[in-house]
């Protein structure tokens, strides 16, 4: 149970939350399935299918419930970030939560739940916020080009600019 005056994602599913919440916990270091909640014959639902629950990912509480697909669809307006260490981090996370779910551009994916999500190495914040307008550009650009990120491409289209602001012309 949360502290009062915590704040935690409430998640609406169609009926699949405790599969929503196996599933990613099953990506996340220190995450857990907590209490669910089961109809009874108060109803509305099935006696025994799950209507609400918590599970935690790397540490952040969730709340869900089971409220039918009627009333909720995600957006992008709304996602989450996840930010990597490195490219290994970046590719089992892409890997994970695009499984079954749709890729976008520059990092950005919906997951098989329609949840959209933002996996960002560290490396490209610093990448686009070099001090030289032009390798930061340069990252941009090649970020721009991307669904999944790839650093090394990153780099690469920085490293190319610096290049190019070096070459001597006559």
């Amino acid at each position: 149970m949360s502290v009062t005056g915590s704040i935690s994602p409430c998640l609406w599913f169609d009926h699949d939350l405790e599969e929503a919440a196996s599933f990613y916990t099953a990506i996340f270091p220190n995450s857990s399935v907590g209490h669910l909640a089961r109809y009874t014959d108060a109803g509305p639902g099935r006696p025994g299918e799950v209507m609400a629950g918590e599970f935690t990912l790397d540490g952040l509480v969730f709340r869900g419930i089971n409220g039918g697909p009627e009333h909720a669809t995600y957006t992008e307006a709304v996602s989450f970030s996840v930010s990597c260490a490195d490219q290994a981090e970046v590719d089992h996370y892409w890997d994970a939560l695009s499984h079954g779910g749709e890729e976008s551009v520059c990092g950005w994916l919906k997951d098989r739940f329609g949840l959209s999500w933002q996996v960002v190495p560290a490396r490209l914040y610093e990448l686009v916020s070099d001090p030289d307008p032009a390798r930061a550009a340069a990252a941009t650009r090649a970020m721009l080009g991307m669904r999944k990120i790839v650093v090394a491409d990153l780099e690469a289209a920085v490293d190319a600019a610096s290049s190019a602001g070096t070459r001597i012309t006559t």
